[in-house]
Formats: C-alpha cells, structure tokens, sequence
C-alpha cells in the first residue's frame, strides 16, 4: 500500500527557495534573477509560485546556493502530483485490462 502525503507537505519549491535562501541572504528578485542568470520575470514567477521549477532553474540554484537540484525537482514533482490529486475525481480513465 503506498503512503499518502498530505497535500500541506507538498510545498512550492520557489516558494521555499524564497524563505530558506532568497530573503535570508537578504537578496531582492532582480539581484537574485542577475546572480542565476535569468529574468527578472522568470524569478519572480518562480519564488511566487505562479510558474514551476525547471531543470535548468534547479542547477542554477544547486550552483548558486548549493541546494541538491533533484532535491529540487523532488519538490516540484510533490507539488504538482498534489495538486493534481485534490481533483483526481474529475480526472475520467477507462481501465485498461491486459488481453488474455
């Protein structure tokens, strides 16, 4: 039986990425955005979380801050299936038996 996550724990990781590193170190969007090298605009999508987090934007910050990239992308995968899973009801599949 597999264990269900509540969906609380399914944290945004730009969100997290904002309070464990981006506001500690006392870093605004632009300056943080300058430091990855990316817009300003994809930041601040990102520690918002109105946008997910990328590949490239996990190596960015596992360079920058040296947080583990996967770990990262963990988080992003947690979040999304949560999300997803709060409405799994509306979600119709016909069940697909193996031919005998």
């Amino acid at each position: 039986m597999a264990i269900k996550l509540h969906e609380s724990f399914a944290v945004h990781p730009g969100e997290w990425l904002k309070a464990e590193f981006i506001q500690p170190y006392g870093l605004s969007v632009t300056i943080a955005a300058q430091k990855l090298g990316v817009t300003r605009q994809a930041m601040s999508n990102l520690l918002n979380g109105n946008a997910g987090l990328s590949a490239e934007m996990a190596i960015r910050f596992e360079k920058a801050f040296g947080v583990r990239a996967d770990t990262l992308l963990r988080m992003q995968a947690a979040h999304d299936l949560a999300r997803v899973r709060a409405h799994e009801n509306d979600i119709k599949v016909e069940r697909i038996e193996i031919a005998a």
